[in-house]
């Protein structure tokens, strides 16, 4: 095979891998972009809004750590989301009786169903659990986000680093002589006695 034709079929092949990477990396920034304004707006819609910077609810040193750098801001990220459900309900809940745990709580109620504060108590464990549930949900969508985020940065990284040598390969193919071949044939055998 000559070797400006291997040349050119690379260089061809290179600019098509060129352009896959390129789709590839704006679906992913489409993929991020969707997944972080979806869960900013969602998380906005609910209007909930970490406990003020000194408030009693920051005091607790299994809350505090965690939340103080969100004192007194609204919730719309993904980490947000996580700090909230597993360092501000979560805590709550486990100090509710039977841990807060729905199943046991819900269990309780159904054995004595004429108890009200049970019945209250497994309502009050149900929401808390479904919110927590749903704010982990946005973190794993954001954490969606931020996957695809990384992945189309380095899908343009790539097509870029390809681009290069796709350009390398036109420029080589150019300054091939035309009847240069890939592989040299092999010297003639040394004749045997």
């Amino acid at each position: 095979m000559r070797r400006k034709v291997f040349d050119e079929l690379t260089s061809a092949a290179g600019a098509v891998v060129v352009v896959v990477l390129v789709v590839m990396g704006a679906l992913a920034m489409w993929g991020y972009t969707y997944a972080n304004s979806n869960v900013h707006n969602q998380l906005a819609e609910q209007q909930i809004v970490f406990p003020a910077k000194g408030s009693p609810a920051l005091a607790s040193p299994e809350i505090g750590p965690y939340l103080d750098q969100y004192a007194g801001q609204q919730l719309t990220s993904g980490p947000q989301a996580e700090a909230y459900a597993d360092h501000f309900i979560a805590v709550h809940l486990s100090e509710m009786p039977y841990g807060g745990v729905y199943s046991k709580v819900s269990a309780a109620a159904r054995a004595e169903p004429q108890n009200t504060k049970l019945a209250a108590l497994a309502l009050t464990t149900f929401q808390g659990t479904t919110l927590r549930g749903l704010l982990l949900e946005a973190y794993g969508f954001w954490t969606f986000g931020q996957i695809a985020m990384w992945g189309g940065i380095a899908s343009f990284a790539m097509a870029f680093v390809m681009a290069l040598l796709v350009a390398l390969g036109i420029w080589h193919a150019r300054r091939v002589p035309e009847d240069a071949e890939l592989l040299p044939p092999a010297p003639p055998a040394a004749p045997t006695i």
